[in-house]
């Protein structure tokens, strides 16, 4: 292929090739030719062009298929663009030729279409150039159209298309000979001529005026026609024209003088009565129309309302955005008008009446909802809340009439209701939209948005009554502060009406409906709704047979209310269990007899009652088992089974009540069919195994005599089918932007879809993924699918023998039924079927004997061969998972060869179809089925099959089971790789582009033969080179095609190429691609844009390029933009500045569909992760561009500055300031969701800024840099731009974005805290913006906003007090008071919080609010500790400085002062807090332990909600405490409550008495006593199994809290005196530091042991004082050994804390210092003899652990201090051996300090010279002092590392610290002596700048030592 890649066509290489290779070589010429053009020469083309121009028009005459002959038309325009244009005229010339011949073979028909592409793309590139050639051109193309067949008029039209937009004005003379022309081609018989004619007049309608003038009339009539019998794409393009047009006509101006006589002006009103009579009376003539009405016959064919319906949508994204909020209320009006009483032919019949809501609904959301902006939102729902007002009028006045003969007219009242129902769903949308920004709109009472609402639930109809419940649905959940509120107004109304029908169903479908919107809102309701609802439904259940009147609605609404009730989950229902059981078990008759009774009473009414109330329990028992599947305990499901049987016992009667009762029990008998079939179906069916035989003879019953003519496979087989098989059936069931009205045309005339009202049950429920308001099927369908769910379920669980009879008795039914009938039968018996195979599938079951599998292979077989296309898909599919469930190869061959054998044999469509999907299903549930022979046989068959050109549909399904078996062969494909390519390809440039499905078959095929090729496609042979040039060709024929899908097809195949050959793909003209289909499309995205799915490939696809390429993709994209200057629309063309991450998040912000909002914002992050470091201020821009676009919108802002902060009202208000700048804006309005994400962002780029090095956060550094280098970019530089996006987030009026805000204000407090400003030294950077952060925090206090922001907000409050950014305590103050004022309202108690929310939400705010507290307090203390040791260090150095002193301290002391006002309350409140999580941490079996009103701040009923919160906040809190306790010294007494208990002292001694047998006072040594055990419990408890994801901060706040506790004598004395207690600490602390690796836990843990330690010696000390005061002097000899060891000296493992600590010491030494532990010595890893140096954190751990090692002496008798001093000289002489190097910088180590240390603490320990141990230890040290004289003598190579000066310390430690009778053994004083002498002649020059110092400190030691050796002679 490289050959091809010349300038002119190498024809030596091509005439070698076979014919394909032709093909394929032309194309790749012609695509490279394509790129070369325009880069070549002016003279290089000149020189080669005649060449070239006979080289491009022969290949006219080659039959070029349709690609092919698009690139030679391509590039013979470009060619004469860029060279001469003397011979285009010929060119021209030929091409008329070509058209006028009179060849009409089908071999001709190619060359004839090439000749009409050519002429088009040169009249579109030279355009006027070509003068008046057109006229000659133009009629001999509409002369060629009039016998031309569908390829030719497809062509024609687009060429004419072409011409048009080449020519502009000057081709006016044409205008309407083509406007004929393609009159007649838009009401074509080929889908693809409509389509291609739409685009031809709309190309015509930008120059033709009389298009939008004096034709109008006639355009839009036949647009409707168009859309009669259309397919979706017809539907788009004519839609986009019909829309254009009419936007043209109402905008144009008068313009020419010579149209002037004749032109109109033409009003709004006059296009909406064109567009309204469309869709109201559809494309029919006046004439035809009156006829048909006079019959009452007439309806609108749905396609052509779906039609306008677009159009609608495109008029108004035409027009834009302003022009909709100028004219909403005529626009609303009008099309609210479309579904009045002014057109009752529209409403006839309810599907009809469904079908026009349905298009109404969709007009506003894609309007109202797409188009405009969040402002302009809420001016809109007020224009729609006051058209409800009004309508709200028409019904009362109706209603409230007392005159007969008007009050009959209800008509009117019913009229309304499908316009109310529309604007109400809208009203809801927009507000559910909105979220919290609806907020003002909600609280402006001029508009009553509330009372709009809630006055049309007693409205006479029940689907308005449903779709008001409904928008208070989204009301709550958009404002979860208004749930509550709403659910006691409802439930008050409710009370109140309990005697108007309306009224008890309008108010319970409101309540329903608001339970349904709990589970929506995070802060949940308060428990005690629970029980306000269950109490108000019994009531209803109890009373319904009072009032005959409304006893069927109260029936109704009791259950429907628990049944809503049911959705808040086991906490709340498990309360109301006994009681909803109980009404469940009365609502059933108890035994078989009482039923026969029941049937001979009663009439129908009384039958309506019953069936509704036993539907509506088995409604409640269905809700309560899928959303409380925790209470289903063996208990309660025994009690949830006796009414069961007699449920079922009535389901097999009902057909003789309905037959003895009539009609109207029609309805009600299928309701509580569907209900019963329901609930079994969630039911483990071992329950009703009983049931079995009737409930299966029922559900076959329903399955075959279906009540309905109505074909339901629409919705009961595509969850049937594979998502990838439905793509075969076309896009009306894919996934499109329009599927909401789209939907209607899929099921049949008879039903228009479903709809609120067919099933009241459904408004509490979850709605469907994609749905905006839940949309149940008529009862007559829903029955038949609940049928077909349970027999999928029951059938996999009945016997085998009694499968073969259910089989068989369906297979039956389905000979016996005729006529259309018949495949209804079938369609219900497959889903059946199919449900049932995939249940035996999942639980791995058997179909049984071989009987079982012929009558269920006769079933499927028989629907392989079904007309409709979606059953034969469904069937391929159920072969499939038959084949899977028998699991037999010889079973499954057998069914491939049926296929084959038919397949060979069949001509007909259907079968040969249907048979080659199933064998590509086949494949897929059983890998590769093993046999290369069967998988030959296969493809051979696809291949011819996929060849067949007579059927287009042949083709597509036979090419769709290929690409199967191709992806899901496996390595057995490889074969035939190639020759598949070759076929794929050979398709791609021979179909015609009209056939998409094909093209779209071929995709998938290619996708799946570049799977397999996978990473091979890297290779550099000449295959796997071919292969990849055939893959790359295939990619660039497809991106070529119009089809939407077939593009999506491409770019998801370039992904995979990309994937696994990036270097192969050309990253640049790929990612201009995927930029010029989204961002065409950015102007209106979700209105007139292509395919969804095409958006979904192309965001796809860029979301795994800038994984790897980032920046490369990035920079293309500006590329292509500035390239491509003229093509963009003015709106486009600022991606300049914002980039491809702009045009992502404005896409963001304008797109709906949730998955593809999901892939821009994944995109959006990788793009950041890679590059916001580089592009610092671009990424900020952008972000605070998005925050800021909103800024006009915020009214919060407006900050309340109170009298003490007149100072800073300059820097309050300039922070609100938005740059008013007059710049197009390149965000308007973006949603609060984007919004948020910008926040997000913000986040995102700090923490990514704080991996890339500390001058983003080092001011001074950052100006040094930037100063160096001015492209570098800092954060630290962008410091005010984060304040200002934080602040304009955290005030916005949305929630979510206020959290995001003040998330980001927490961070950057965070990380800015510490960075000096440097014009000003001793400030921090930070400080300037105190006025801001004040700001911005205080909103979140004010006392309407929720706790969860509250709670934040405090979060953020304690950060910035405890960051010491502030010094001046007047300025801290600010912030202080917020978090008093919450102390405030956190002491009224649980009693005082609101009832808005769940109780567990004024747990989380309290403890927040304590929390914050708690760490604001621990700063403050650890600020004065901090001080005073400054302190203390800088009045031992002088007493100069104590001026500079004092204003330190002033501010430390000061921060805690401000705390130590609250204090006495704040501590009471921790211990409470900290109670309450010692309760809620106890095992599950001491549950009942608990008391029953629950904590202080937690609620018995919320317990579970509350949980998260406590583990949050409790850590901070404990380490508060322990400060506070230790900080008085444990010797408080409270004014208030003399020597009293706690607040709320609940202890494990008081907690299960009752107030009368606790004691009254409790001493103060009880309550310490208490307090110190809840502590140390409560810590115990969590380090002794921290979970491996328990924050580090909670380890270590649980430490810190033990130190400081240990810090003070009373809890010393009470761990030093538990000897137990203090070896468990010491056990738990060792476990955390063999599981912890970070140093900080490691150091604060052995800081621990060191105090247990201290405590014990403290206690031993105090033992022996006692002792000896009480003994006397006298009796010295007798006293007892006090200490460890005793007299015998021995350490008993787990009953010492000596051996604890010592185990612990070990650990930490042997983990830092190997070579210590003596087994390991041998290793030869540690052999190495070489010195470690230990990293700063290791040696501060060793010098830890030596310290405690020397003190452990001194808690042992005398014996067991011997025991262990040989073990503690080892490791501390071991340490100093190993450590002892010299450093270059003559510094002492750490650790051989602390050995020295450590050791002369150890010489010096009293045991030493005690009597029992004085010998031992004598001994024991002599043999240390050896080891210590060895270490120089070890090997020789190692000497110069080793550091003298310590070791002679050591000698020197040694001959100092103990007794002379150590030292004076003749042979150690000689060595000793020795050293120092060796040292001391040293003249090592080499020595370090200490050695001065050294051999002064030496000679010092000598002269000691020999002083020494005199005295001792003496």
């Amino acid at each position: 292929m490289e050959l091809a890649h010349s300038l002119l066509l190498n024809e030596e290489v091509y005439n070698q090739l076979g014919e394909f290779q032709k093909a394929e070589f032309i194309f790749e010429w012609l695509q490279f030719l394509e790129k070369l053009l325009p880069v070549t020469s002016r003279a290089d083309i000149r020189e080669n062009q005649k060449k070239l121009v006979e080289q491009l028009t022969s290949l006219l005459n080659n039959s070029p298929g349709p690609p092919t002959r698009r690139l030679v038309a391509k590039n013979l325009a470009v060619l004469y663009s860029t060279g001469d244009t003397f011979s285009v005229y010929q060119t021209i010339d030929k091409c008329n030729e070509l058209i006028r011949s009179k060849d009409d073979s089908p071999s001709y028909l190619p060359t004839k279409l090439a000749a009409v592409v050519c002429l088009g793309y040169l009249y579109k590139k030279l355009g006027r150039i070509l003068g008046n050639s057109f006229t000659d051109t133009v009629g001999n193309v509409l002369k060629a159209m009039k016998n031309a067949e569908s390829q030719g008029r497809y062509e024609i039209m687009l060429s004419l298309q072409n011409i048009l937009n080449g020519l502009g004005a000057a081709a006016i003379p044409c205008h309407r000979d083509i406007y004929k022309a393609a009159r007649s081609c838009l009401t074509d018989r080929s889908m693809a001529v409509r389509c291609a004619a739409a685009k031809c007049l709309l190309e015509l309608q930008n120059e033709a005026v009389f298009m939008w003038s004096t034709d109008l009339d006639s355009v839009v009539t036949l647009c409707f026609k168009s859309f009669e019998g259309s397919n979706y794409d017809v539907r788009l393009a004519v839609a986009k024209l019909l829309g254009t047009v009419l936007a043209r006509a109402l905008t144009s101006k008068q313009t020419t003088a010579s149209t002037r006589h004749n032109f109109r002006r033409i009003s709004l009103e006059e296009v909406m009565e064109l567009l309204g009579t469309g869709f109201l009376r559809g494309s029919c003539g006046f004439l035809r129309a009156s006829g048909d009405m006079l019959k009452g016959t007439s309806s609108v064919s749905r396609d052509v309302r779906v039609g306008v319906t677009q159009a609608y949508v495109v008029f108004v994204s035409t027009l834009g955005a302003q022009w909709l909020e100028r004219n909403f209320s005529a626009f609303l009006s009008h099309i609210l008008d479309l579904v009045s009483q002014s057109h009752p032919k529209a409403i006839q019949s309810q599907m009809d009446a469904i079908g026009c809501r349905r298009c109404v609904s969709f007009i506003l959301r894609a309007t109202v909802g797409g188009l405009l902006g969040e402002k302009a939102q809420i001016a809109a729902a007020k224009e729609i809340c006051q058209a409800i007002w009004k309508l709200k009028k028409v019904v009362d006045a109706a209603m409230s009439d007392n005159n007969l003969e008007t009050r009959i007219s209800t008509t009117d009242v019913t009229a309304s209701q499908h316009v109310l129902v529309c604007a109400l769903q809208e009203l809801g949308s927009l507000i559910h939209g909105l979220g919290t920004t609806a907020a003002p709109l909600l609280q402006d009472s001029s508009t009553g948005v509330l009372e709009a609402v809630i006055s049309v639930i007693l409205h006479p109809s029940i689907s308005v009554r449903l779709t008001a419940a409904w928008c208070l649905r989204c009301i709550a959940v958009a404002l979860p502060s208004y749930v509550s509120l709403l659910l006691d107004r409802c439930i008050e109304r409710l009370s109140a009406l309990k005697s108007s029908p309306e009224g008890v169903t309008g108010y319970s479908f409101a309540v329903a409906a608001l339970l349904g919107a709990v589970k929506h809102c995070p802060l949940g309701i308060p428990h005690g709704k629970g029980k306000v609802i269950m109490t108000v439904a019994e009531d209803l259940l109890c009373s319904a047979s009072q009032n005959s009147r409304i006893s069927l609605q109260r029936t109704q609404a009791g259950w429907l209310l628990i049944a809503a009730l049911m959705t808040l989950g086991p906490a709340v229902v498990q309360h109301h269990l006994p009681r909803m059981l109980l009404l469940w078990k009365c609502i059933f008759p108890s035994c078989p007899k009482d039923l026969e009774t029941e049937k001979t009473r009663g009439d129908s009414f009384t039958w309506q009652v019953t069936l509704e109330g036993r539907a509506g329990a088995l409604c409640a028992i269905k809700s309560f088992v899928s959303h409380c599947a925790g209470l289903l305990t063996d208990e309660v499901v025994q009690r949830l089974l006796p009414p069961l049987p007699s449920a079922v016992d009535l389901l097999t009667q009902l057909s003789s009540i309905y037959k003895s009762y009539g009609n109207s029990l029609k309805t009600p008998s299928t309701v509580y069919r569907h209900k019963l079939y329901e609930l079994l179906a969630v039911l483990p069916p071992k329950t009703y195994e009983g049931s079995f035989c009737a409930v299966l003879k029922e559900l076959v019953a329903d399955l075959t005599v279906p009540d309905s003519q109505i074909n339901a496979s629409t919705f009961l087989l595509p969850p049937l089918c594979h998502e990838n098989d439905l793509l075969l059936l076309g896009p009306l069931l894919q996934e499109t932007d329009h599927r909401f009205i789209e939907e209607q045309l899929l099921l049949g005339n008879s039903i228009a879809g479903g709809s609120l009202e067919y099933d009241p049950y459904s408004i509490y429920e979850k709605v469907a993924k994609g749905d905006s308001v839940p949309k149940p099927l008529p009862p007559v369908l829903s029955v038949i699918s609940a049928a077909t769910r349970l027999f999928g379920v029951m059938f996999s669980h009945v016997a085998e023998s009694h499968r073969l009879q259910v089989l068989e008795q369906l297979l039956n039914s389905i000979k016996q039924t005729k006529g259309s009938r018949q495949q209804i039968v079938q369609l219900n018996v497959v889903s059946a079927f199919s449900t049932s195979l995939k249940h035996l599938a999942n639980c791995k079951g058997s179909l049984g004997p071989e009987e079982v599998r012929r009558s269920a292979l006769a079933v499927v077989m028989g629907a392989l061969e079904s007309n409709n296309s979606l059953l034969r898909c469904a069937a391929a599919e159920c072969l499939a998972r038959l084949a899977q469930v028998v699991s037999d190869s010889a079973f499954t061959a057998g069914l491939a060869q049926v296929s084959f054998d038919k397949l060979k044999s069949a001509r007909d469509v259907v079968s040969r179809t249907g048979h080659s999907l199933a064998l590509g299903c086949l494949y897929r549930y059983l890998g590769g089925i093993g046999s290369t022979q069967h998988l030959n046989a296969c493809v051979g068959i696809l291949y011819t099959l996929s060849q067949d050109s007579t059927s287009p549909d042949v083709q597509a399904w036979a090419l769709h089971s290929l690409a199967l078996v191709v992806d899901l062969a496996g390595p057995l494909y490889h074969l035939h790789v190639e020759p598949t390519l070759s076929l794929v390809l050979m398709l791609l440039l021979t179909v015609p582009p009209a056939y998409t499905e094909v093209h779209q078959s071929l995709g998938r095929c290619l996708n799946a033969l570049i799977t397999t090729l996978g990473p091979e496609l890297q290779g550099s042979s000449m295959t796997v080179s071919a292969l990849r040039t055939s893959c790359l060709l295939g990619c660039a024929v497809m991106q070529d095609n119009p089809d939407c899908l077939v593009q999506a097809q491409a770019i998801s195949c370039l992904q995979q190429l990309h994937m696994f050959a990036p270097r192969h793909v050309n990253l640049s003209s790929l990612v201009s691609c995927l930029c010029e289909i989204l961002l065409d499309n950015s102007v209106l995205v979700n209105l007139c844009s292509s395919y969804l799915l095409l958006r979904r490939a192309v965001v796809a696809c860029l979301r795994q390029l800038v994984q790897r390429e980032a920046a490369e993709v990035s920079e293309y994209a500006v590329a292509l933009v500035k390239e491509s200057r003229e093509d963009f629309t003015p709106a486009d063309v600022n991606i300049r500045e914002i980039g491809l991450e702009g045009a992502l998040l404005g896409l963001l912000d304008k797109e709906l569909d949730q998955r593809l909002c999901q892939d821009i914002k994944e995109t959006l992050t990788h793009m950041l992760t890679s590059m916001a470091v580089e592009k610092l201020s671009f990424w900020l821009k952008l972000c605070k561009d998005v925050l800021a676009a909103s800024a006009d919108f915020n009214t919060v802002a407006s900050v309340d500055t109170t009298q003490e902060e007149e100072t800073a009202k300059v820097d309050d208000g300039s922070v609100l300031t938005s740059d008013n700048d007059e710049r197009f804006h390149p965000f308007s309005n973006p949603r609060w969701s984007t919004r948020v994400f910008a926040a997000e962002c913000v986040c995102k780029i700090i923490s990514q800024c704080e991996n890339a090095g500390s001058a983003h956060f080092d001011i001074t550094l950052a100006q040094e840099r930037k100063q160096r280098d001015s492209r570098d970019d800092f954060l630290v530089l962008h410091l005010a731009d984060l304040i200002r996006m934080a602040f304009m987030a955290a005030t916005d009026h949305s929630d979510q974005l206020r959290l995001s805000g003040l998330q980001t204000l927490l961070i950057v407090v965070r990380k800015f805290a510490a960075v000096p400003e440097p014009e000003f030294p001793g400030h921090v950077i930070l400080e300037q913006y105190q006025a801001n952060v004040g700001a911005a925090l205080r909103p979140a206090f004010a006392p309407e906003t929720p706790p969860d922001v509250t709670a934040k907000a405090c979060q953020v409050c304690s950060a910035w007090i405890a960051s010491g950014v502030v010094s001046d305590l007047n300025d801290l103050r600010r912030v202080h008071q917020l978090l008093v004022s919450s102390l405030v309202k956190v002491q009224a108690g649980k009693e005082a919080q609101s009832q808005q929310y769940n109780e567990s939400t004024s747990t989380m705010e309290i403890l927040a609010v304590l929390k914050a507290w708690a760490e604001v307090y621990i700063v403050a203390v650890e600020k004065q500790k901090n001080q005073s040791d400054a302190q203390n260090h800088c009045l031992k150095v002088a007493n100069s400085a104590e001026e500079s002193y004092r204003g330190v301290t002033s501010s430390a002391s000061g921060l805690l002062d401000l705390v130590q006002a609250d204090l006495g309350t704040l501590s009471k409140l921790w211990l409470s807090a900290l109670q309450d999580f010692a309760l809620l941490t106890l095992p599950s079996e001491y549950a009942s332990q608990l008391p029953a009103e629950g904590g202080t701040f937690y609620t018995a009923e919320t317990i579970e909600n509350a949980r998260p919160h406590y583990y949050n906040s409790w850590a901070l809190i404990l380490y508060a405490t322990a400060l506070w306790l230790t900080s008085t010294g444990f010797i408080v007494v409270d004014p208030d409550e003399g020597v009293t208990n706690l607040s709320r002292p609940v202890t494990p001694t008081t907690m299960c008495q009752d107030s009368s047998t606790r004691p009254l006072v409790k001493s103060p040594e009880d309550v310490n006593t208490d307090r110190f055990h809840l502590i140390l419990g409560i810590t115990v408890e969590f380090l002794c199994s921290p979970r491996s994801d328990a924050a580090m901060e909670n380890i270590i706040a649980c430490l810190r809290a033990l130190q400081a506790l240990f810090d003070v004598p009373w809890p010393r004395s009470k761990i030093g005196g538990d000897q137990e207690l203090g070896i468990e600490l010491l056990n738990v602390l060792h476990r955390l530091i063999l599981t912890r690796e970070s140093p900080d836990i490691q150091l604060a843990a052995l800081e621990v042991v060191r105090l247990i330690l201290f405590a014990a010696q403290e206690h031993v000390k105090e033992k022996r004082r006692s002792a000896e005061v009480d003994d006397g002097a006298a009796e010295k000899e007798t006293l007892p050994e006090f200490g460890e060891g005793k007299d015998t000296g021995g350490l008993v493992p787990g009953k010492s804390l000596v051996f604890a600590t010592l185990e612990l010491c070990v650990c930490i030494l042997v983990r830092q210092l190997p070579q210590l532990n003596p087994k390991l010595t041998c290793s030869p890893a540690v052999q190495s003899g070489k010195h470690l140096l230990l990293s700063e954190d290791g040696s501060r751990l060793v010098a830890v652990a030596l310290v405690i090692l020397s003190d452990v002496p001194a808690i042992c008798s005398p014996e067991g201090s011997v025991s262990v001093l040989p073990t503690i000289l080892y490791l501390i002489i071991g340490v100093l051996k190993e450590t002892a190097v010299k450093l270059r910088d003559g510094q002492l180590p750490l650790t051989v300090a602390a050995s020295l240390q450590a050791l002369k603490g150890l010489l010096s320990s009293p045991m030493a010279r005690a009597e029992k141990s004085r010998t031992a230890w004598t001994d024991l040290l002599r043999s240390a002092l050896v080891t210590v004289l060895d270490c120089w003598d070890q090997v020789d190579g190692l000497l110069q590392e080793l550091d003298e000066v310590s070791l002679l310390t050591a000698i020197t430690v040694f001959v100092m610290s103990t007794s002379p009778e150590v030292t004076t053994v003749e042979c150690l004083q000689k060595r000793c002596i020795e050293k120092f002498k060796i040292t001391l002649d040293s003249k090592d020059p080499l020595h370090h700048p200490l050695w001065e110092n050294c051999r002064k400190q030496k000679k010092q030691n000598l002269k000691m030592l020999l002083n020494f050796k005199s005295f001792r002679r003496e």
